[in-house]
């Protein structure tokens, strides 16, 4: 397979990114793949959008801050040192279950090595607008009613995009790589464009 630069549109607190992305790290170690990530945020995805299920409405809304404090990385130190935070965010909203508020935020960016006062992004609106245009970079080659996971993969061979996969759990070693190997085949696929079947369990989230 050639050599693979992977771009990947994470939302902080959706478990199929989170185990999405600890798959791209395993494909990393079996594969000729290098992983950048960048911050899609569905609560702007879906910021005024009616007939969602008052479930997934508070959910949306308790995901600004997490969204806001990873594009404040992002603008400010670049996408590189998005990697280091979304795995310490990633590590205490799915892992360790804790609570979202300031002290995650703070506790996270400390461990990524990065400024405790960019947790004050949480509750600023100075960074919607990048969200906004973060959701159309990952979104407009795959679909703008799409989410997250969203991928774009750069090769000797040429560009793809698509959504997902949506896995659980997540794949490790060559299995991580055969998987890889197959997306990258049917996506790359001139005219194909779904693959689907009914979700039986939950998201399983690991490190």
């Amino acid at each position: 397979m050639p050599m693979a630069t992977v771009d990947m549109w994470f939302d902080p607190k959706c478990p199929w990114a989170w185990i999405a992305s600890r798959w791209l790290l395993e494909v990393e170690r079996a594969r000729d793949v290098r992983v950048t990530f960048h911050v899609l945020s569905l609560s702007v995805l879906n910021e005024g959008r009616e007939g969602l299920e008052p479930w997934y409405r508070e959910w949306l809304d308790t995901g600004w801050g997490p969204d806001r404090v990873a594009t404040a990385v992002e603008q400010k130190y670049g996408a590189e040192e998005v990697r280091a935070l979304y795995t310490a965010l990633g590590e205490r909203i799915h892992l360790r279950k804790e609570p979202l508020g300031r002290e995650l935020y703070v506790a996270a960016l400390e461990e990524a090595g990065l400024p405790a006062e960019l947790a004050d992004a949480a509750d600023s609106t100075g960074y919607d607008t990048a969200m906004l245009a973060g959701n159309r970079a990952g979104l407009g080659p795959v679909g703008e009613d799409l989410g997250t996971p969203a991928i774009h993969v750069r090769t000797d061979s040429g560009p793809v995009a698509f959504f997902g996969p949506v896995v659980t759990p997540t794949p490790r070693g060559e299995a991580a790589g055969r998987l890889w190997d197959g997306v990258l085949l049917v996506a790359g696929t001139e005219g194909f464009f779904e693959l689907k079947r009914a979700r039986t369990g939950p998201p399983v989230t690991t490190g």
